[in-house]
């Protein structure tokens, strides 16, 4: 229930702050003095878009602010609870939104700043609001197929339908993008098995390239290595006067000095273990000459596999460990590839389930609308009748939707278009005078006659209404009278169920009121405000006298008001 309403800056309202109880609330005032500008204010909360426009002219910042008392187990204090916006009080809400000349709009949830979308996501359950916006929204059919779904309590059943629907959408797209796999399988597995099967005939080994780079090195300087082996055998081995030689002649004169001091014997098996070495390094610097009189043919050889290599990175990655990863990879593919068939069998018997299961729900929700409809005729043709508008004739025409060309299988069931809210489509039919065909409610209704549907449906619907606040703008636009007085007596009915507010101009709805507020304006050093004050029974009778006979108020115009009250 929307409790109490603060509104600063905002068109020509100064500062306002209003207070709402339970029952009807009537808001009445003289054309112009801000009965609508409170809508819009409210309308904010309510998700609405902000506009720097709306902000009172020489002030910065436009805010309006509203406490709804909210049932602490319902759905909208859980909401808040997971959006992590609670209160110190969980039966209280409060929301601020802040408009501002520079665009930098500001919401405020419990004083935590949030955002559009979480505001609109908590308040859409709190209030509606029924004034123009709802006048259209009656005209558009597809909103025709809720009401009636609202009316037959089928909102569980509807979201069944939905979400099976939702979860029939992503499979269906996974398996048109399998299907569109398998179609390009051939020429897919043909390259696959390719570049698989040259990277596997490769061969190739890590770090095979560093290796081989090292030897082409080797093999193309192979003269300036045999040259500097075979001098080096020279000067150890061959050459008068080689090291072999001279470390001899070492070793001779040492072992001879051992004989006069013991010290030099160390020196001289140093200088012989020297010797088994240059031995040693002779025989394997022969090897290696050898080695190199072996791989005169081998340059080839390295070239080609080096050629190779740098092919199969150009093609398939910068280094030899891309080109490793990229054939490890197509292994993979391969047998993805190679398994479509499996995948789509599964996920087809998957659809398969979900449809029959999606097309059963339907089917069920079809034959509850079918039932439903005729008794929602009934209901909106009589309280038509209570409106003034007798003989009125009206129909619920339930269609299935015929799936367009090309629709998906999984999108069909018995010759129908499967969607988020079933297979059926809803258009209210309405014949206002007696004799004439019935037609689609948009293509006939005038104001007055559409405004008194608008009310029948929200009547009908009070029950079943989601919302705790029903608001109602221009519900009095087109009619007066007898006519007025049932309008009144309706919304006194859907202000059993539901708190509700209604701007009038009739004192005929009016009277029906358990609060009435009073708007006016004025001027207040050079400035126009707007304020707003709730009426005792005395004023009460005041103001509907001036709804009755505008500025000049007489005797019997105030009689008349107090009988239009005490005869309630």
């Amino acid at each position: 229930m929307l409790e109490e309403l603060s509104i600063r800056n905002f068109a020509i309202i100064d500062d306002l702050h209003l207070r709402f109880g339970p029952g009807l609330t009537i808001l009445s005032g003289e054309t112009g003095a801000g009965k609508s500008i409170i809508v819009n204010a409210v309308n904010l909360l309510l998700g609405a878009r902000a506009s720097s426009r709306m902000i009172r002219s020489g002030s910065k910042t436009a805010e309006v602010e509203a406490l709804f008392r909210i049932p602490p187990d319902g759905a909208v204090a859980k909401q808040v609870a997971a959006s992590g916006l609670a209160g110190d009080d969980e039966q209280c809400l409060l929301v601020r939104r802040v408009v501002a000349r520079n665009n930098r709009h500001r919401i405020y949830i419990n004083d935590r700043l949030a955002t559009v979308q979480a505001m609109s996501r908590l308040t859409e359950n709190l209030a509606s609001i029924s004034g123009q916006h709802a006048h259209q929204r009656l005209l558009k059919e597809e909103n025709h197929l809720l009401i009636l779904d609202q009316f037959a309590g089928l909102l569980p059943l509807r979201a069944e339908v939905a979400g099976l629907y939702r979860r029939l959408l992503p499979l269906v797209e996974r398996r048109q993008k399998l299907l569109a796999a398998k179609r390009r399988q051939a020429e897919q597995l043909e390259l696959l098995t390719f570049q698989r099967n040259e990277i596997r005939q490769a061969g190739l080994e890590e770090d095979e390239d560093l290796r081989l780079e090292q030897q082409r090195r080797r093999l193309k300087n192979m003269q300036s290595l045999f040259a500097a082996v075979h001098r080096s055998l020279e000067l150890l081995y061959n050459a008068d006067g080689a090291v072999l030689e001279q470390l001899a002649e070492v070793e001779k004169e040492l072992e001879g000095g051992s004989r006069i001091d013991p010290g030099l014997a160390d020196l001289a098996r140093a200088v012989s273990d020297t010797v088994y070495r240059v031995e040693d390094l002779n025989a394997e610097l022969r090897s290696y000459l050898k080695g190199l009189e072996t791989d005169q043919d081998r340059l080839e050889e390295v070239e080609a596999r080096l050629d190779l290599i740098n092919r199969l990175k150009r093609k398939y990655g910068p280094s030899l460990q891309k080109v490793l990863e990229y054939g490890r990879n197509l292994e993979k593919e391969l047998e993805s590839v190679a398994g479509l068939d499996m995948q789509i069998g599964e996920l087809e018997e998957e659809l398969g389930d979900l449809h029959s299961r999606l097309c059963e729900a339907c089917s069920r929700l079809s034959k509850a609308r079918r039932k439903a409809c005729s008794a929602l005729a009934a209901r909106i043709e009589a309280e038509l009748a209570d409106l003034q508008m007798e003989g009125t004739r009206f129909e619920v025409l339930l269609e299935k939707i015929g799936p367009p060309a090309g629709t998906e299988e999984f999108f069909r069931c018995s010759n129908a278009a499967l969607t988020e809210t079933g297979c059926d489509k809803a258009v209210f039919m309405i014949a206002p005078n007696v004799g004439e065909e019935l037609k689609p409610l948009a293509s006939i209704a005038s104001g007055g006659e559409l405004s008194r549907v608008v009310l029948a449906v929200k009547v009908i619907l009070a029950g079943n209404e989601s919302v705790e606040t029903l608001i109602f703008d221009e519900v009095d636009a087109g009619i007066g009278g007898r006519t007025a007085e049932m309008v009144g007596s309706k919304l006194a009915s859907c202000a059993e169920h539901h708190q509700t507010l209604c701007i009038t101009h009739l004192p005929q709805i009016a009277k029906f009121g358990h609060q009435h507020l009073r708007i006016s304006k004025r001027v207040k050093k050079g400035r126009t405000i707007t304020s707003v004050e709730p009426l005792t029974r005395e004023q009460r009778i005041e103001e509907l006298a001036r709804m009755i006979g505008g500025r000049k108020i007489t005797p019997t115009t105030l009689a008349h008001a107090r009988e239009m009250l005490e005869i309630l």
